[in-house]
Parts: C-alpha cells; structure tokens; sequence
C-alpha cells in the first residue's frame, strides 16, 4: 500500500455550523426556537439562530472545496471522511438536487457513500449510506 499523501483536515468539509441550536435535539431546538426552526425548514437560505450557517451557505464552502480536491487529485481516488450535512450536500449536488433533498436523505452512522467525478466532469453517485462493512 502506497499513501501519497498525509491525512489532512479541509475545513470546507466540516459539518454545519448550527449556532445556538448546536448540542439540543430537535425538539429541544423546536420548542426553543420553534418559529426560527420553521423558516430553517422552509429555506436553505435561512441560518439557525445565533450565527449558523445556512444550508446554501454550507453548499458554498462544500462545492469550492469539492472542486479544489477534483483538481488536486484528478485522476486519483480520494477518501473523504465528514459529517452529515457535507456528504449529503455532496451527494445532493452529484445528483442535481434542490436544497430540500437534504432532509429526504437518511445517514447512518460510519456509513459509506461513493461519488465519481469524471474527466468530463460529470459526476455519479454510485453508492450511498452503505453500512455492509459494519456487519
């Protein structure tokens, strides 16, 4: 086995910054921030409250980062380990998806997805949530 590289941290894959609502369930979120909550849910423009981000602004800083790595390891096979937001974004974009697909999508824990980007630069989900290797 060859390792080319050091594992490293990207930043732009870390997970969604969820603001005051960070650490409490959702039910806690929605009997704290109830009315906030509902325009989270209506609008990925919108931002949890007290300075998250929101789900277009996590789609920004995945797909530059998406693009940057595409660049730095065309050719090659990269493995990506993050947290829910930023695979589904990846896997959302892959597929041409709006926004509210990231709520249609189930991630188990240490699940594996798979996507193939292309030389032409069309992308292909070719797997997503599998937990065959927990078994």
């Amino acid at each position: 086995m060859c390792i080319r590289d050091r594992v490293r941290v990207e930043e732009g894959l870390r997970e969604t910054d969820f603001g005051a609502w960070e650490g409490l369930t959702f039910a806690e979120v929605r009997e704290r921030f109830g009315a906030d909550l509902s325009a989270w849910l209506a609008s990925p423009d919108v931002a949890p409250t007290g300075g998250g981000e929101s789900f277009t602004e996590v789609a920004e800083r995945v797909s530059a980062t998406r693009d940057r790595l595409i660049t730095a390891y065309a050719g090659r096979t990269a493995l990506l380990v993050t947290h829910v937001t930023p695979i589904k974004t990846l896997v959302r974009l892959a597929l041409g998806a709006p926004p509210e697909s990231l709520f249609r999508m189930e991630l188990a824990p240490a699940s594996v997805s798979t996507v193939a980007y292309y030389a032409d630069g069309n992308p292909s989900l070719r797997l997503l949530n599998d937990t065959s290797h927990l078994r």
